[in-house]
């Protein structure tokens, strides 16, 4: 484990105490958690973002797609327990 120094304005570090002794942590477990929770959302944004791009580049490459009305009732039928036929990719409109 290393060490950081982080300078927290003294509003910000009294109100991480008192979130801190709520949640039943040391201040320090506190902002590790914190930090934690927020590199793993940053992460997860950045895998999402990255998958989205992927499939924008594979629509532009293809230049066909599904319509969000016929995969939102797909999706809602499948939901539901039924085993609908998946939607037929189309061209885009231009």
């Amino acid at each position: 484990m290393s060490t950081t120094t982080i300078r927290l304005p003294k509003e910000l570090k009294d109100k991480v105490a008192r979130a801190a002794e709520r949640a039943g942590k040391t201040p320090h477990g506190f902002i590790v958690e914190a930090i934690a929770e927020k590199t793993e959302f940053e992460e997860r944004r950045a895998a999402f973002i990255e998958t989205a791009e992927k499939r924008f580049a594979g629509i532009a490459a293809s230049g066909k797609t599904v319509a969000w009305s016929e995969m939102r009732q797909y999706l809602e039928r499948r939901t539901a327990g039924s085993a609908p036929t998946r939607p037929k990719p189309r061209r885009l409109a231009r």
